[in-house]
């Protein structure tokens, strides 16, 4: 029904996260014939500029277009080292501009379904940066990936003399109980803190 190069622009829309068929249709069809060529032009130059320019922090492996970023050469900031999956959760953290310390991106979670260890992860460069900071913060999710990273990480590092803490779970701001799962009830009470 559509030219093979419609077809190849509605399978590589569909290769992003939470594009189905159906977007990936109406996307390819809106690039093709409502986009100006110059606006297509810019779009792709963005995107190859974004292969050759953008690089992994040397020393955190956050997305940079530098050999160090930003964050890690910041040197006003806490002495305090927060382990994230991924490079959107710093993007996500440095959003709410309440933790001022420095990151530590993993490249992902240990997943054993999916034949990904700790030996496919960040953990060796994380060894040799502790000794600079106070308090290591494992700030992974609340999956059964995340919860299995989290437990491997404290296990490595709980006889360094640092601090290591967990982000708390529990309930959102404005939840009502009637609302919450068992489990988020449950996390909630577990990490209940003295007022």
């Amino acid at each position: 029904m559509y030219p093979k190069v419609i077809l190849k622009l509605i399978e590589d829309f569909q290769q992003l996260p939470g594009i189905g068929e159906k977007t990936a249709e109406r996307l390819a069809l809106h690039v093709v014939t409502k986009m100006p060529k110059d606006v297509i032009e810019t779009f792709s130059k963005d995107l190859k500029d974004s292969i050759e320019d953008l690089t992994l922090c040397q020393s955190c492996h956050m997305i940079t277009d530098q050999d160090i970023c930003p964050i890690c050469l910041d040197a006003s900031r806490d002495k305090t080292l927060m382990v994230v999956a991924e490079a959107k959760d710093v993007i996500s953290l440095e959003k709410m501009n309440t933790y001022h310390g420095y990151y530590h991106v993993l490249g992902g979670l240990i997943d054993f379904s999916r034949g990904i260890t700790d030996d496919q992860l960040n953990i060796d460069s994380l060894s040799q940066r502790l000794k600079q900071y106070d308090e290591l913060i494992i700030a992974t999710n609340s999956t059964v990936e995340g919860e299995l990273t989290a437990t491997y990480i404290k296990t490595l590092y709980e006889d360094q003399p640092l601090d290591i803490s967990r982000l708390a779970y529990g309930l959102p701001v404005g939840t009502d109980f009637k609302y919450a799962d068992a489990q988020t009830l449950a996390k909630a009470v577990e990490n209940r803190k003295k007022y």
